[in-house]
């Protein structure tokens, strides 16, 4: 029976993907069309069956982009720059994107040793450091072992030596894996969704407003109260929203 349920999924899953398949290339042939609202249409039919990819987002962008749609044509930029960091297309037509935004927004860059440690984390991902690590584990131990079975004494020098450098190693990696942890489950990006906002100092209505923002903004959350958020600017400001205002990424 089990059996059964394995092949019968595996069979609606292929379907699904063929079904995807035909929906992505249909809706690429509206938006080669002009079509550019039956074309996102069509990507979000593909996206409510749980399917994720940089290339269904990145065109998503380029189609809210076309009608200039900026929020969430910086959204989905921001989507699939997150499933492929790397891809100079994604981060060329977010930065054409992020040029319709009214607010200019100064980044507070980092220094000093926080600055090193945060730029060696993001090299690789948590999974990666995690990854490197179990390699220096598994090096420590056949070393290790070398060492505690050889006869030669400059073999155990050699394996003693290199035993202990895989386990400094590993622990390394351990920490920037740790710290790649911590800096992941602070970063809560957002993006602002309506025209114009105002940030109060206060999670509610009768407090001041501190300053505004505008559609396509990108913030941090680091708080939630009730139905109010707590946003960080890239300049170190700090303000309270309505969470119907932002769309988290």
């Amino acid at each position: 029976m089990k059996k059964l349920l394995y092949i019968l999924s595996f069979l609606l899953s292929l379907g699904l993907f063929a079904q995807n398949e035909a929906l992505f290339e249909q809706a690429n042939a509206l938006y080669n069309d002009a079509k550019y609202g039956e074309a996102i249409d069509k990507y979000k039919t593909i996206l409510d069956t749980k399917n994720h990819s940089a290339e269904l987002y990145f065109n998503l962008g380029n189609a809210h982009y076309k009608l200039n749609n900026i929020a969430p044509s910086i959204y989905y930029y921001e989507k699939a720059l997150q499933l492929a960091p790397n891809d100079e297309d994604i981060k060329n037509n977010l930065a054409f994107a992020q040029n319709m935004t009214i607010d200019a927004i100064d980044v507070v860059p980092e220094a000093g040793l926080s600055k090193i440690l945060n730029n060696a984390a993001n090299t690789m991902t948590f999974d990666g450091w995690a990854k490197t690590a179990i390699v220096f584990v598994f090096c420590f131990v056949v070393l290790f072992l070398i060492y505690y079975f050889a006869y030669s004494s400059l073999r155990k020098r050699l394996t003693f030596i290199g035993s202990l450098v895989s386990l400094v190693l590993m622990c390394i990696t351990l920490l920037f894996a740790f710290h790649k942890f911590n800096l992941d489950k602070r970063d809560k990006p957002a993006i602002v969704f309506v025209k114009e906002i105002l940030v109060k100092n206060a999670p509610n209505n009768r407090s001041e407003e501190s300053f505004r923002l505008h559609e396509g903004t990108k913030v941090q959350v680091l708080d939630t109260v009730d139905n109010w958020k707590k946003i960080k600017l890239q300049d170190g400001k700090t303000g309270w929203v309505s969470s119907e205002d932002l769309k988290a990424l």
